[in-house]
């Protein structure tokens, strides 16, 4: 019987799909190739502010606009592009004084700072994501890779530390863990085994987003979305739980659990499907935008430019504005002490799930049990914590590398994240047990030539907004005595670590500075000072959320993309944009770039011979 329900299911798939896909007439994002020759890196910072840092009047708004963005993070700018690429108007409006979100940069003292992009994987020649980035970006945003090994995992306190290279490349990968422990060959094999078979169906979440809203609950419900997928099926099931089944070496299983904190979760709350999803884009390598994240931005807006739209900074959005029967009409923004209502037909916001329904529509609209489901099966992701050193040296001078490094006190990762998490504050602050270390400099060959004679280093961790909240309403820059103190004892904490690793920096430093959830949130406006968006736990990549979470939301015109619709980081709000651009649009831009793709590799193959 079962047979015949699961040929039943896939034909109805298959028809339904198939009449998504084809059974709309109207341009796509992705007809033609837009890419153009790549003109030299722009590195004049105040040629690139001109784009950046447009400030938001009211007679800069363009009449007769087709959509608005709330948000100029990458999931917001794709959207804004995908849709400028089909001739829509589109005005993007974002709150900070610059434009990229996660991918803005910041400079004090001479020294240039990445905020949220420290590496991207999966943009490998002739890939499906390389040619999405390149589309958006009209093949203008060009791309370093990284050294390789890629990562330094480290594990164990200073007169014990044990260093364990990470290296790209699907079989090497593999290859050197080997050589570092041997005789958990089959351990290793099956992590692969299952890495694989987890991301080669994550397939099935954007189509249980685009697929009408009861197929896919059908789908979710019955639990037939998880006999078609892995992702599915092994979503609700943790790290801790899949790893440990397979090896009884600590050492093994902290060196495959490394990679959490890429978005944030210790092993014993990650879903397994998630981390695959990270495996596996790093798998094929590394890569660092060359002259900066801000170079992100800098070629989108362009694209959204042509076609009659902008992006506009300083653009406090308060409020969506609705009509009588409570449809996205437009939005309004504060200028000063007043309101400036934008209108547009279709609205969409990158600002996450959280502020979106909880900080821009009225009680009653929020209250509504649509809404209230949907954020019942999310909660907010762990707050971030930066370090930024500022150095006075080359990379060669000071020993610097394009590669990163994740240190762990112990090999105990879930009980060294819950001893932190829960513990006092001054306690664990001085010693905090999981350090990200990066240089954004020696990553980026256009440096020298932006900063000769300068070096920087970022440090990135997470705590608990609690232990900040009780500041989030002092002025920035000026917040008293007690959080500045607070602040330089992590600085000194995390420098006795840095510097064990890169000795040459001492007496070298001429900038620090920390980053903490509450400048999250009044840089980035996220809600509790998260940098990675709702939390990527189990309970996030089941079914019935990933059925429910669209980017259709319960609000007509009203559409939600970006990291929260699909998943964290540079590639995962991009794959959100994608959904969103799907569902407004109404056609697959899965296929079409798949399409697309194809057509280019088979024209490169043609001018081969």
């Amino acid at each position: 019987m079962w047979v015949s329900v699961g040929v039943i299911v896939a034909v109805l798939l298959v028809t339904l799909f198939l009449k998504y896909v084809f059974g709309t007439s109207g341009p796509s994002p992705f007809d033609t190739d837009t890419r153009e020759p790549p003109r030299p890196v722009e590195l004049d910072k105040k040629q690139r502010n001109k784009v950046l840092k447009q400030g938001f009047l009211a007679s800069r708004v363009p009449q007769d606009l087709d959509a608005i963005v709330i948000g100029s993070g990458i999931g917001g700018l794709s959207i804004a592009v995908l849709l400028s690429k089909v001739g829509k108007k589109v005005l993007v409006l974002e709150q900070h004084d610059r434009a990229g979100g996660c991918c803005h940069t910041f400079s004090e003292k001479g020294f240039e700072f990445d905020v949220g992009i420290h590496y991207v994987g999966n943009l490998e020649e002739n890939g499906v994501f390389r040619c999405t980035v390149d589309q958006l970006t009209n093949g203008q945003l060009q791309w370093e890779p990284l050294e390789n090994p890629f990562e330094q995992v480290v594990l164990g306190p200073p007169e014990n530390r044990r260093v364990y290279p990470i290296h790209s490349g699907r079989n090497r990968f593999p290859q050197e863990l080997k050589k570092r422990f041997p005789g958990e060959e089959k351990a290793i094999d099956e992590f692969m085994r299952l890495v694989k078979k987890c991301g080669d169906s994550v397939w099935i979440m954007p189509l249980l987003k685009l697929l009408p809203s009861p197929v896919a609950k059908f789908l979710a419900y019955t639990g037939l979305a998880n006999c078609l997928s892995n992702f599915i099926s092994y979503g609700p099931r943790s790290l801790a739980e899949v790893v440990n089944s397979l090896t009884e070496n600590k050492e093994l299983r902290a060196v495959l659990c490394y990679i959490f904190g890429t978005y944030g979760n210790p092993p014993k709350e990650a879903s397994f499907s998630m981390h695959s999803l990270l495996m596996s884009h790093y798998l094929p390598g590394a890569w660092y935008p060359k002259g900066g994240a801000s170079q992100i931005a800098y070629n989108m807006i362009p694209i959204i430019e042509k076609a009659g739209g902008a992006v506009l900074v300083r653009a406090s959005v308060n409020r969506i504005l609705l009509n009588a029967a409570n449809e996205a009409i437009g939005v309004s923004v504060m200028k000063g002490q007043e309101e400036v209502h934008v209108h547009a037909p279709i609205v969409i916001s990158d600002a996450g799930i959280f502020n979106t329904y909880q900080q821009l529509l009225p009680k009653e609209v929020q209250n509504s049990a649509a809404i209230q489901k949907q954020l019942s099966m999310l909660k907010h992701g762990e707050a971030g914590l930066s370090i930024f050193l500022g150095l006075n040296g080359t990379k060669d001078e000071l020993g610097l590398k394009a590669s990163n490094y994740w240190v762990f006190c112990e090999n105990n990762l879930d009980e060294l994240v819950n001893d932190y998490m829960s513990g006092e504050r001054e306690k664990s602050l001085k010693s905090i047990p999981l350090l990200f270390i990066a240089s954004p400099s020696a990553k980026d060959p256009t440096w020298e030539q932006r900063s000769p004679g300068k070096s920087t280093l970022s440090v990135v961790s997470f705590t608990p907004y609690s232990w900040f909240e009780e500041w989030k309403d002092e002025k920035v820059k000026n917040r008293g005595a007690d959080y500045k103190e607070l602040k330089a004892s992590i600085i000194n904490s995390v420098l006795e670590v840095v510097t064990e690793f890169f000795p040459k920096i001492k007496n070298r430093i001429e900038y620090m500075d920390a980053g903490t959830p509450i400048s999250n949130q009044h840089y980035l406006a996220a809600s509790k000072g998260e940098i990675y968006g709702a939390d990527h736990g189990v309970s996030r990549f089941t079914a019935e959320v990933c059925a429910t979470i669209r980017a259709q939301t319960p609000i007509k015109n009203l559409f939600l993309t970006g990291q929260d619709l699909i998943a964290c980081g540079f590639a995962g709000a991009i794959a959100g944009a994608m959904v969103c651009g799907s569902t407004v649009l109404k056609r697959s831009l899965h296929m079409d770039i798949r399409a697309l793709r194809k057509k280019l590799k088979h024209a490169n193959t043609k001018k081969v011979q």
